[in-house]
């Protein structure tokens, strides 16, 4: 029987674009403001799990902007919202500064590793943020190796998130 590789992976990175996205979330979130904020992030391979290195199709590559609904719940019961994964990724050992956040990321399952998170901002509206990664994922009978980074910007658009449903989170 054929397996369909392709179309598992991107299955896979979608999944994990989420997170990624999720994850600047929760790394800007903290003396944020509640509300919209929009989100573009530059995804790059230092270890990809395709054939001669080249980077996955899709949304795993290059330059995506989203948006992100944070609440004030969030805020309150996390200092940040935590990421939330389809991969089976958590958070742990947040540690909160003035003007920065720090966290790490433990994923099972089809996708296994630890990631690092990153943020600092300089107001309540803008922050920057960074995601690296280092683990296997799961394709066929093979888990590959891979290495990867997000980084991003985050800006606040407004109070009302409109039809952008908040995410709740997975944290350890």
């Amino acid at each position: 029987m054929r397996t369909n590789r392709p179309h598992r992976f991107l299955k896979v990175s979608a999944s994990l674009l989420c997170f990624i996205l999720m994850a600047t979330v929760f790394a800007w979130a903290a003396s944020r403001k509640p509300g919209l904020w929009e989100i573009t992030s530059t995804m790059t391979w230092q270890q990809s799990p395709m054939p001669n290195g080249a980077p996955p199709p899709g949304p795993m590559s290059g330059s995506h902007t989203s948006q992100v609904c944070l609440t004030q719940a969030m805020i309150d019961k996390y200092g940040a919202p935590l990421p939330q994964s389809r991969n089976d990724c958590q958070v742990t050992n947040v540690r909160k500064g003035e003007h920065s956040m720090t966290a790490e990321m433990v994923c099972s399952g089809r996708m296994t590793g630890k990631g690092t998170l990153e943020s600092s901002w300089t107001d309540a509206e803008h922050a920057t943020g960074k995601v690296h990664f280092t683990g296997t994922a799961q394709f066929g009978p093979t888990p590959h190796p891979i290495e990867w980074t997000s980084e991003s910007t985050s800006v606040f658009k407004g109070d009302d998130c409109g039809s952008v449903k908040p995410v709740e989170p997975n944290s350890k």
